[in-house]
């Protein structure tokens, strides 16, 4: 049972669930982005190559069609669909940066606590020793 409980302990804590949270949001943040560069950037870019920006590809050896009307045999660099997993990471790196700059931004204006009350110094502390003495 100590073990089961050290793993409850474990798992509940905050730091785990808050990177939980994250790592869900940012599964969906992921898709949203997928579906931006997928459905706008990519058409947008593909107007200017005239073809499907995610089907640019640079044959390196030819192909050939079954019965079935399937493509076998063909050997290609797919760079289109490079490209939009690129774009796609750079719309998601950006974000994250924007977002940790926020974040840093504003810890930045939280205000440090006040400092304590600091006691008398060692000077002082060592005239009054002194005067003690002196009065005896």
């Amino acid at each position: 049972m100590g073990m089961l409980k050290e793993f409850k302990d474990f798992a509940v804590k905050g730091n785990l669930v808050d990177i939980a949270v994250g790592f869900v949001m940012g599964a969906a943040f992921k898709s949203v982005v997928t579906s931006f560069t997928g459905g706008i950037i990519s058409p947008l870019i593909g107007l200017i190559f005239k073809a499907d920006f995610k089907d640019l590809k640079l044959i390196l050896r030819e192909g050939s069609v079954d019965n079935a009307g399937k493509m076998t045999g063909e050997v290609a660099l797919l760079y289109g669909e490079f490209l939009t997993y690129l774009i796609d990471f750079t719309i998601v790196a950006f974000v994250m940066f924007m977002i940790i700059k926020g974040i840093n931004k504003m810890k930045k204006k939280e205000k440090p606590a006040p400092a304590a009350p600091k006691g008398p110094s060692q000077e002082e502390l060592l005239a009054e020793i002194r005067d003690l003495l002196a009065k005896k």
